[in-house]
């Protein structure tokens, strides 16, 4: 082997690793985030116009239970001093753009992944939060935010499940060999409880 060809494969050797992924994974992750992305969208807009007009409907606001209007009321739906859904804006179109960027095939270091993972795992708890504020201090559902959980979880434990297989997050072989196959059972396990929750919340509601 020659002087340069050694140098050449000792670079790539010492060459922090880049991972890539999948195109269903790179899509899955396109389609949640636009989904989280037209709630927050829908949400800002109604919003606007609740200020503009302090006795506006908004469209998602069905009944007493299913009503948009008493969430954007709520002190819940401005945690961090400005409107909730100015966040989902911004978090999940950066989303989007990693798709993006995954179909056209780029390739992340470990520490980027490991910042989306960090990302959607904030959240994840951010919508738990909500949900229980919604649930049993607000008593009210918005549709449009029950979109942005489902897609805030779906892209959660799947983003987890890549890092996982890939090794981005060291686990047991036993665990890697569950996320390889079984990854879908924790998302639908995750929303059937949220959905059990709503429906036992208001039981008499739902049945009357």
């Amino acid at each position: 082997m020659t002087k340069a060809a050694a140098a050449n494969e000792t670079a790539v050797r010492d060459e922090p690793r880049t991972i890539g992924a999948s195109r269903a994974f790179a899509w899955l992750l396109v389609v949640t985030g636009a989904a989280g992305l037209l709630a927050a969208w829908v949400i800002t807009i109604d919003k606007i116009k609740l200020l503009e007009d302090p006795n506006f409907t908004p469209g998602c606001s069905l009944n007493p239970i299913v009503s948009c209007g008493n969430i954007m009321k709520s002190e819940q739906a401005s945690v961090f001093g400005f409107p909730n859904p100015m966040l989902g804006l911004v978090t999940y179109a950066m989303v989007i753009a990693i798709g993006v960027g995954l179909l056209a095939g780029a390739r992340y270091r470990r520490w980027y992944w490991l910042g989306l993972n960090a990302g959607t795992l904030f959240g994840v708890g951010f919508c738990t939060w909500l949900m229980y504020q919604s649930l049993y201090e607000i008593n009210s559902l918005c549709l449009w935010c029950c979109l942005a959980w489902v897609a805030t979880i779906v892209m959660f434990w799947y983003t987890t499940s890549h890092n996982v297989r890939q090794g981005v997050i060291r686990a047991p072989g036993g665990v890697r060999t569950f996320f390889d196959e079984f990854t879908w059972v924790l998302p639908v396990l995750h929303i059937g409880i949220i959905g059990m929750l709503i429906l036992t919340r208001w039981w008499d509601f739902w049945t009357s």
